[in-house]
């Protein structure tokens, strides 16, 4: 099943996440099995430093399973060493070779130019990035552009500069970390939210509600995580090597009854990164 993203590109609900992923046979057979249990979108970014064996673990995968590049969906994100208009487009050039593909599906600025940074230039600097994503969308080079962890008022001042708004923005978001009101104003604006880390650290698996909850409806805490996820109208990205979880993740065809779902909802704040995005130093 897929979503609609507001230009009509038709995205799968579940991602297949590759950060920490190590560069080398662990990734391509990470995404090789993904493809193998059904995962048609796979979330990448130049940070994390694997893209070249992602983008071979995509290219044997779909030579195995007979699939066609149009089949699948693939996500990058340009660095925040790399922002810029022209910076951009030769990061975006360097991540296309480095996945080994003709065009992206969806490419995102991986965090926002924010004040504490860039005092005086924070809101231009968002601006040439995302002009250089808007050129690619013209190009034909992208089928979708967006954001990550943005907040409102860093959208807000992106939406005073830009042509085309962002179709989604990809945030921490996990039953111990729901961010309503980023949530909220995203979806009041037509941007579809990405969860990354949707399974939390490791105090959302283990927390004695969700413990019990996945227990009655015999399923793991995990695939509880990605279930709550989807049924919040979100896309969530679980990451994992290991072939069982890789498989679980994906295997959410259950519904969590409203008052679970509340319960879940009623989690007090638990298992985030503690990454504030308006205080960030890298």
């Amino acid at each position: 099943m897929n979503y609609t993203l507001s230009n009509g590109v038709s995205i799968p609900r579940i991602g297949f996440g590759t950060w920490q992923t190590p560069d080398d046979q662990t990734a391509v057979d990470a995404v090789k099995t993904a493809f193998a249990c059904g995962y048609r979108h796979i979330d990448a970014a130049a940070v994390y430093a694997n893209e070249k064996s992602v983008g071979r673990g995509i290219a044997v995968g779909l030579s195995e399973l007979g699939l066609k590049r149009e089949d699948i969906f693939v996500t990058s994100k340009v660095w925040n060493t790399e922002r810029g208009y022209e910076r951009t487009l030769a990061a975006f050039d360097k991540t296309l070779s480095d996945l080994g593909l003709e065009y992206l599906d969806l490419y995102l600025i991986h965090w926002p130019a924010v004040k504490k940074q860039f005092p005086d230039s924070w809101e231009d600097l968002n601006a040439s990035t995302w002009r250089a994503l808007e050129k690619l969308l013209a190009e034909g080079k992208v089928r979708s552009i967006g954001v990550s962890n943005f907040y409102e008022h860093h959208l807000q001042s992106l939406f005073a500069r830009c042509k085309v708004k962002p179709m989604v923005n990809q945030i921490e978001y996990h039953p111990g970390f729901r961010q309503q009101s980023v949530v909220d104003f995203c979806r009041s604006e037509g941007i579809l939210i990405e969860a990354w880390s949707p399974l939390g650290r490791g105090s959302v698996l283990t927390n004695p509600v969700m413990v019990d909850i996945a227990a009655r409806l015999k399923v793991s805490v995990a695939q509880l995580c990605v279930a709550w996820c989807l049924q919040n109208r979100t896309l969530p990205l679980p990451k994992s090597v290991t072939p069982s979880r890789i498989a679980a993740n994906i295997q959410v065809d259950f519904e969590i009854p409203q008052a679970q779902m509340q319960a879940i909802d009623n989690l007090p704040e638990c298992g985030s990164s503690g990454l504030n995005a308006d205080e960030i130093d890298f």
